[in-house]
């Protein structure tokens, strides 16, 4: 193993591939940024560049496209609210709120340093642990995974505000209806599609994403009476590019950070559950575990609730490729491609490659650690640059946003279709916002729907139709047990609350 991780270590730090990983970051961040066009396109984009490289320059070449596509996705998500990547949609929460009170340098400052930290601490997990970690996500079944989209699920108590349970829970259950348009995955019968032929492959995350943040929000500031005074310009480009954090907002950062960086990198090993997952659940862990005065923070510019997320989706970009690399199974879609491309350069990836091919494997590894140093030196000196997108005019900025949002919808279906159900969306998006309904349960749902309802059609089968699988399994009875825990500490919390101003009074 020493013999294979010095092998790759000269393979990673060649001047050759130490450019490659910087193109890769910095085509990566660029692509990533434009709603619409995540780390998918970007990775598409590159492969056939990479054929008459080397395998392991290629490789590197595109896991540094990979992570910087999550960190550009990341700021369309904090600056104007587009997250156009399901990773990125957790760090819109409390990152778009900070950038409109006239905090974007410190948002996007806050986003590389959590993502730095993420991808650093989740590299080194990698690089210890990889084969290890390869057979403990091999023993997760359908009912664990069913089990796991319940506790994301869970996390809907976290986009709740005080009171407004039952409306995050309405929201939850719209966006699982959602999910369940288009062709059913095991028999192939169209559901719910009302005979329209453009909805047999269900609705686009991207198309729902942008209609529910995006639009909707260019919508509610063409709504808004309020006029930006001089003086509120003036203050706001004075502030837009400040990236310095105080000791005390270090303070709060580190262990939010350490702990999401570790839920993160574990969440991303097990195939298919990824990014998104890590990301959502990151941040309902911080929220459940917050003090009550904390709490009322998140979803209004906490710092808390974007180092989180950020944290969590760039350690699960990194823990994807143990699946990858150690057994061949891709753990998400992006993961697929790089698979393809694997199989492409003539390498299959499975138990045997840090055998076969060490220098490609561990490469690849000490090269995620290379890409995160480049992404935080790159984008840090650009961040006061590019926070002054907000000091757009809004004649100019919501425009640019609408444009942006249905021209990156447009081009991924090619479909008018979708261009009309995207407006109507984003209408439906606007009405329930003024009612106060929380846009965030709804994406929630919809992006565990499909996986929830392929894992427990699954489950069932094993079991025979019995519900028996609930318990049986000591990994699915305990991945249980911790949501049951999840939702009660906090209504225990606010129960203790009440207590104490009783006694006070």
């Amino acid at each position: 193993m020493l013999d294979g991780i010095l092998q790759g270590a000269g393979t990673a730090l060649s001047a050759y591939n130490i450019l490659m990983v910087a193109i890769g970051c910095f085509a990566g961040t660029f692509i990533g940024m434009l709603p619409g066009l995540g780390p998918i396109s970007a990775i598409a984009l590159m492969i056939p560049i990479t054929y008459g490289m080397e395998p392991s320059s290629g490789l590197i070449l595109i896991a540094g496209v990979y992570y910087g596509a999550i960190f550009g996705g990341s700021t369309s998500s904090i600056l104007i609210n587009a997250p156009g990547v399901a990773g990125t949609v957790a760090s819109s929460f409390d990152g778009y709120p900070m950038a409109k009170s006239g905090h974007a340098g410190k948002a996007l400052a806050i986003a590389a340093y959590s993502s730095f930290s993420g991808g650093t601490i989740a590299a080194i997990f990698l690089l210890f642990a990889a084969p290890a970690l390869a057979s403990v996500s091999l023993s997760f079944q359908s009912s664990d995974y069913f089990a796991l989209m319940v506790l994301g699920l869970t996390a809907v108590a976290a986009f709740a505000g005080k009171g407004k349970f039952l409306k995050a829970a309405i929201m939850t259950i719209f966006g699982l209806m959602l999910a369940t348009v288009g062709s059913d995955s095991d028999s192939g019968i169209a559901r719910f599609t009302f005979g329209r032929l453009d909805l047999i492959d269900g609705i686009s995350f991207l198309l729902l994403a942008m209609a529910a943040f995006a639009l909707s929000e260019a919508l509610m500031n063409v709504l808004e009476s309020h006029q930006t005074t001089k003086e509120e310009e003036e203050a706001l480009k004075k502030d837009i590019g400040s990236l310095k954090l105080t000791r005390e907002e270090v303070k709060e950062m580190v262990p939010t950070i350490g702990r999401s960086s570790v839920l993160g990198f574990f969440v991303g090993v097990l195939p298919g559950a990824g990014a998104t997952i890590a990301s959502f659940l990151a941040y309902g862990m911080e929220r459940s575990i917050a003090s009550v005065k904390d709490k009322l923070n998140f979803g209004k510019g906490s710092i808390k609730g974007l180092a989180a997320p950020e944290s969590a989706n760039n350690a699960a970009c990194s823990g994807s490729f143990v699946p990858l690399l150690t057994l061949g199974i891709p753990g998400s879609g992006t993961t697929a491609i790089i698979l393809g491309a694997l199989i492409s350069y003539g390498i299959q990836p499975g138990p045997t490659m840090y055998v076969d091919n060490p220098e490609l494997f561990w490469s690849v590894i000490i090269s995620m650690y290379i890409g995160n140093l480049v992404l935080l030196f790159l984008n840090l000196p650009l961040i006061p640059y590019i926070a002054k997108l907000l000091t757009l005019p809004k004649q100019l900025l919501l425009p640019l946003i609408i444009f942006f949002s249905l021209v990156g919808v447009y081009l991924v279906t090619f479909n008018n279709f979708d261009i009309y159900m995207m407006t109507v969306f984003a209408v439906v998006a606007l009405f329930l916002r003024i009612v106060d309904f929380p846009m965030a349960p709804m994406i929630l749902g919809f992006i565990l729907g499909g996986m929830m309802e392929n894992n427990l059609r699954r489950a069932l089968t094993i079991s025979d139709g019995s519900l028996s699988f609930l318990w049986e399994r000591p990994i699915t009875l305990s991945i249980l047990i911790i949501t049951i825990i999840l939702l009660l500490v906090p209504l225990f919390g606010e129960f203790s609350a009440k207590i104490r101003k009783k006694k006070e009074n």
